[in-house]
């Protein structure tokens, strides 16, 4: 297996898909410099892709409206080998319509529309997903497989700043982005008498500085300043830590395309409040893991006050959210039903006598 990518992150891989049995390092990470930000340009992948694409059995594809995967999918059709997209959230209500609405409709019209005619399976991680996709009136063979989450580790004590005497802990983790909707967030915990008196909200993740102190401002306008801690960017021992110090997990998005920070919180036994836009929300509710809600400051207040008001029922949400979690987000389960995937589409293998 090769990866190639931009220069913007980096993604963990595993072995050859035409040997199961070998070993991590044989897996290939290929970087190139990206020129821009919006689109992603980096030309120094085109040579890479177009000469080497042949070599494999199938291209998984991640993303659309990027110049790398428009080009991974055309290379990959040109020598007849299958690729599979997976949209990452690009075509649902809330990426289709929150930015530059009417250059993604004409991107879609001239160049996407193909690619997802063309691919041999377009993998969405939810029902909510595939749905949203479909509403667009495209042609595709869609197969949903949700994302596979690694369970957060164990802590067996709780970093000080995390500990704040008897109040409730309120988490969220993600992104600090508008499309998080943190605002209403800050709004439902500042008009809630309940929540003042006997919560802290932690809020964890990262985002552009003139948001966060555009959000730090709205805490302290509203008077809960001393009531909220900013974790930063959290990963490893940080985030189990976080996970595991919280009574409940809150993520008020208006729009996820799956919410990976919210499985992690199933694994650690967290009950959710999810707003209708997070696309495993219904799925979450439907186990008894979490309550759903409009993504409003006074749904989300009610929803937070019922479960830390009612501790019984929030420990028998917890012992469901941990096997809800198990059950069907394990990346064990994943894994193989993506090499199923791969195996059902993947070209035949070329021989010399070709």
């Amino acid at each position: 297996m090769t990866t190639l990518s931009t220069d913007h992150g980096l993604t963990r891989v595993g072995p050859p898909l035409t040997d199961n049995s070998a070993p991590f390092q044989s897996a290939r990470r290929i970087y190139a410099h990206k020129w821009t930000n919006d689109y992603k340009f980096a030309p120094g992948l085109i040579p890479i892709i177009f000469r080497r694409v042949s070599d494999y059995d199938v291209v998984h594809i991640h993303a659309l409206f990027t110049f790398t995967t428009t080009v991974a999918a055309w290379a990959a059709r040109a020598r007849g080998v299958p690729y599979i997209v997976r949209p990452l959230g690009t075509l649902s209500c809330y990426g289709m319509h929150a930015r530059r609405r009417l250059l993604k409709r004409l991107s879609v019209a001239l160049i996407e529309k193909a690619i997802l005619r063309n691919a041999a399976v377009v993998h969405f991680t939810s029902d909510v997903e595939r749905r949203e996709a479909e509403e667009l009136g495209l042609t595709f063979r869609g197969v949903v497989v949700p994302l596979g989450v690694e369970a957060p580790a164990v802590v067996l004590q709780h970093p000080t700043h995390l500990q704040r005497s008897n109040r409730r802990l309120i988490l969220f983790l993600s992104r600090l982005d508008p499309k998080k909707n943190i605002e209403a967030l800050i709004d439902a915990f500042a008009f809630s008498p309940m929540l003042r008196a006997g919560s802290a909200l932690l809020i964890a993740g990262s985002g552009s500085s003139t948001y966060v102190d555009e959000l730090k401002a709205r805490c302290k306008d509203r008077g809960i300043a001393d009531l909220v801690v900013w974790l930063g960017h959290v990963e490893g021992d940080a985030k189990a830590a976080a996970l595991h110090a919280a009574d409940v997990f809150v993520l008020p998005s208006f729009s996820e395309n799956f919410g990976i920070a919210a499985v992690e919180a199933l694994f650690a036994g967290l009950p959710c409040v999810l707003a209708e836009g997070v696309a495993i929300a219904e799925d979450v509710a439907r186990a008894g893991a979490g309550i759903v809600v409009p993504p409003k400051a006074a749904e989300v207040a009610r929803a937070l006050e019922s479960l830390l008001d009612d501790e019984a029922e929030r420990r028998s949400m917890a012992n469901r959210a941990r096997i809800f979690a198990e059950d069907t987000f394990s990346s064990r389960v994943m894994g193989q039903r993506l090499i199923e995937i791969y195996q059902n589409v993947r070209a035949p293998r070329r021989t010399n006598a070709d």
